[in-house]
């Protein structure tokens, strides 16, 4: 599932010019990382221009931003969307190894990429705040695009 979520947010970042207006925030190059504690699955991705982001398959460094989730436990309940990523933060289920305003960045984005890819329903249990002006007619569409992006994201990685 932490598979699906990089590349979910790297797509997320080439559909929503408000999540593309978060990443433009950092600087290129910014590495960004989601790990699950201790040895768990992990994403790294990385901002280039544009306000994109684009995964990183063999980074070795030292990421700019960790987010680390304590248990794959606590993961679990964040990945299924039992949980919001602010809510498990408020909850000391996951840690942040960076500048606090990064993280918050981030949870925007993420917030953000749930609620066009997911049903309502389960979206609004998700994010912190659902977006008001988000339309159904808006929501299909960019969710098709970024599952689109998914998909061919896996496919070209055989």
């Amino acid at each position: 599932m932490m598979e699906v979520v990089g590349r979910g947010l790297v797509s997320t970042s080439y559909v929503d010019e408000e999540v593309r207006k978060e990443v433009a925030g950092l600087p290129v190059g910014f590495h960004i990382q989601m790990i699950v504690l201790p040895n768990g699955s992990r994403f790294t991705a990385k901002v280039i221009a544009g306000g994109h982001l684009e995964l990183v398959s063999d980074f070795t460094g030292k990421p700019d931003l960790t987010v680390k989730f304590k248990h794959l436990s606590h993961a679990f309940l964040v990945l299924s969307f039992q949980e919001g990523t602010a809510r498990a933060f408020a909850n000391d289920r996951m840690v942040a190894d960076g500048e606090v305003s990064h993280a918050i960045r981030l949870v925007r984005c993420l917030d953000k990429m749930e609620a066009l890819i997911l049903p309502k329903m389960i979206a609004q249990m998700a994010v912190k705040r659902y977006p008001e002006n988000l339309t159904l007619n808006e929501k299909i569409n960019k969710a098709a695009r970024i599952y689109g992006l998914v998909a061919k994201n896996f496919l070209n990685r055989s």
